[in-house]
């Protein structure tokens, strides 16, 4: 299993018929331990334990209508007023970020148009701030706090 990039932390695992199960604090119950799963329950907690996001303000698995068909944005963050501010995509450690998660979590935005992007594999993440007046977006070299948004 590849080192993953991101805080540690005491994941709750349970083995249910000989598979993994992770605890999701964000779903409020166990979900299955793939790869990608093992990257979103890390930084989510890398977020609510070191960067200041409240776990009441986010959501995983978050359903939205693309061009009339059913999509799940990985995680996304809201403010306090419930807006959504950051769409965060995940990826499995061995799989490489590449233009078509980028043009993946592009098309989410169409819908939510939130002002940060987040790509991670776990091992490398990529941040962006969205600027829409200029029609261009900032690569940033970390992770905003909470407070920032």
């Amino acid at each position: 299993m590849l080192s993953l990039n991101l805080p540690p932390f005491q994941a709750k695992i349970e083995i249910r018929n000989g598979k993994p199960f992770i605890f999701d604090m964000l779903r409020r119950r166990y979900v299955t331990l793939t790869p990608e799963e093992r990257v979103r329950q890390y930084f989510v907690h890398f977020l609510t334990e070191h960067k200041g996001y409240p776990a009441t303000l986010m959501a995983n698995e978050v359903l939205l209508r693309l061009n009339g068909m059913n999509k799940r944005c990985d995680t996304v963050v809201y403010d306090r007023n419930l807006s959504p501010r950051m769409i965060i995509e995940y990826k499995a450690p061995d799989v490489e970020i590449t233009q078509a998660v980028f043009d993946q979590i592009g098309r989410y935005n169409l819908v939510l148009r939130v002002d940060y992007l987040i790509v991670s594999n776990g091992i490398r993440h990529y941040c962006c701030k969205m600027d829409y007046g200029n029609r261009t977006y900032a690569f940033l070299t970390d992770i905003p706090t909470y407070d920032i948004l």
